[in-house]
């Protein structure tokens, strides 16, 4: 079984290394799509053996497609470059290759905020496939939260071990990705015709607060625990509050 690595990259200098590191004992190819970076992610990647390939930001899913294609061999393991694979995970993925008896993988996400590992506020551990046969299944095309879409018959198992993912080194960073998140995500929405009712705009944060912080256990991840689940509260209101914004601009017949 032969094994390419995909990962797609905007100014990851900081953490393409780190990840690139981690596959090197799993991966027969690693390649980098790059959306034009700014800083010397490119020059990281060639140095450490990976094939870059540069591309426009249509999308991630998009993005995550023309990697899938551009990639050697059937087996495609998705990686983003601020996640690591753990030495538990990484075990897992070579003793599969021996015998892959399944068509798909999930991976148990591990996130580290600001230093801290975040075992609940439903973060953890939001498994999703990250290893599969590209010709069992497709990558799905939205613009925010991609993921692949196996063929009804494709068998999937869970492999031991965590994927660190190294998202948040500051408040300030999941602020900003909030604010990239939501806008993309509302102009995506509302481009599919969802509407978002004024109820739904005013009960959604506190509701989503409460399940997180209480029915998801984010109160025992304590002080950043709080933290996330307030920023995630917000995150809700930001969205939905621009999806009624740009309605109302679609409504008019106005560019948005």
């Amino acid at each position: 079984m032969k094994l390419s690595a995909i990962i797609i990259t905007f100014n990851e200098a900081h953490n393409i290394v780190r990840c690139l590191e981690a596959l090197q004992t799993v991966a027969d190819e690693v390649v980098v799509v790059d959306s034009f970076s700014k800083d010397n992610t490119l020059e990281l990647a060639q140095s450490m053996g990976a094939r870059v390939l540069q591309h426009p930001f249509e999308g991630y899913g998009t993005q995550k497609s023309f990697a899938i294609q551009a990639a050697s061999y059937d087996w495609i393991l998705s990686i983003d470059a601020d996640e690591v694979l753990s030495p538990t995970l990484q075990d897992s993925i070579l003793s599969f290759k021996q015998d892959p008896k399944y068509d798909a993988c999930l991976f148990n996400n591990l996130t580290n905020y600001c230093g801290a590992w975040i075992r609940h506020c439903g973060w953890y551990p939001n498994q999703k496939i990250r290893l599969l046969n590209k010709t069992k299944g497709h990558m799905t095309m939205d613009q925010v939260h991609e993921g692949f879409e196996m063929q009804k018959t494709a068998r999937t198992c869970i492999l031991k071990g965590d994927l660190y993912h190294y998202s948040f080194p500051t408040i300030s960073s999941h602020l900003k990705k909030v604010e990239h998140y939501s806008e993309v995500g509302a102009r995506f929405d509302v481009a599919r015709g969802k509407r978002v009712s004024i109820f739904k705009l005013l009960l959604s944060p506190g509701w989503t607060f409460f399940s997180l912080f209480i029915l998801r256990g984010g109160i025992l991840d304590g002080y950043y625990g709080y933290v996330i689940c307030r920023i995630s509260a917000f995150a809700s209101f930001a969205k939905y509050l621009k999806i009624r914004k740009y309605t109302a601009m679609k409504k008019r017949g106005e560019p948005f």
